[in-house]
């Protein structure tokens, strides 16, 4: 039996391939505009100590692609195949996988922020106290 096994990092650089990653800044500047959704998969421990994005929508990670599927009795009222989705984890490692995840959805526009939410906060960027509010998960 021939072995298809892959590294992380090959599975992490295969993600990456099919995304437009967005610093920052750009993040920033596409949620203004309207045109897109930030999206905080980080776990509720971190948002509690280091805080959350100013008008996120939170979403636990086990749930995410329910939540964004247009085809998905769970899905939220905002999914669509067209939304620009950008996925926010730590430092960009685990959103760049979900992003990815979500083009196999057919959310072609979905992507995540090169650093995430540490690159966010370290460029200044607002953020705001986590509330206990998140997506539930059924």
């Amino acid at each position: 039996m021939a072995s298809s096994r892959r590294s992380i990092a090959e599975i992490l650089a295969d993600a990456r391939s099919r995304l437009h990653r967005l610093s920052p800044e750009q993040a920033a500047t596409a949620v203004r505009s309207g045109g897109a959704v930030l999206v905080d998969i980080r776990p509720q421990r971190d948002r509690e100590e280091e805080g959350e994005l100013p008008g996120g929508i939170v979403v636990e990670r086990n749930v995410l692609e329910w939540r964004f599927d247009p085809a998905s009795d769970a899905r939220l009222g905002v999914a669509s195949y067209d939304l620009q989705v950008i996925v926010v984890c730590n430092e960009g490692y685990t959103s760049s996988l979900a992003a990815a995840t979500l083009h196999e959805l057919g959310v072609w526009r979905a992507t995540d922020i090169v650093g995430g939410y540490r690159a966010w906060r370290a460029a200044g960027l607002p953020t705001v106290p986590a509330t206990a509010v998140t997506v539930p998960c059924a």
